[in-house]
């Protein structure tokens, strides 16, 4: 169920990410997205958020991993992980 919604919500970020919006907004925006979607996969998997916008955004209940190396994650939610920071590289998100 996880990956079904994991997905779906890749798809929706896919498609509006090609919404008419300024070139900032846009990127701002799609910086956000990718942002819920990476800590999504560590939110389903345990992890401990730190910062107070995580903390504020997922909340830290049931959370069982202080280290995001310790975060047990299936291979399709390592790969997940690893191209949205690929795509958060390429755009320039903070």
């Amino acid at each position: 169920m996880r990956k079904i919604l994991i997905a779906t919500f890749l798809a929706v970020l896919a498609m509006s990410a090609s919404l008419p919006v300024s070139q900032a907004n846009a990127q701002g925006n799609v910086c956000f997205r990718l942002w819920v979607a990476r800590n999504t996969i560590y939110k389903a998997n345990g992890y401990c958020f730190k910062t107070a916008r995580a903390i504020s955004y997922f909340g830290n209940a049931g959370c069982m991993y202080d280290y995001e190396g310790d975060v047990p994650m299936s291979p399709y939610d390592r790969e997940q992980v690893a191209r949205i920071q690929a795509q958060e590289r390429a755009i320039g998100c903070r």
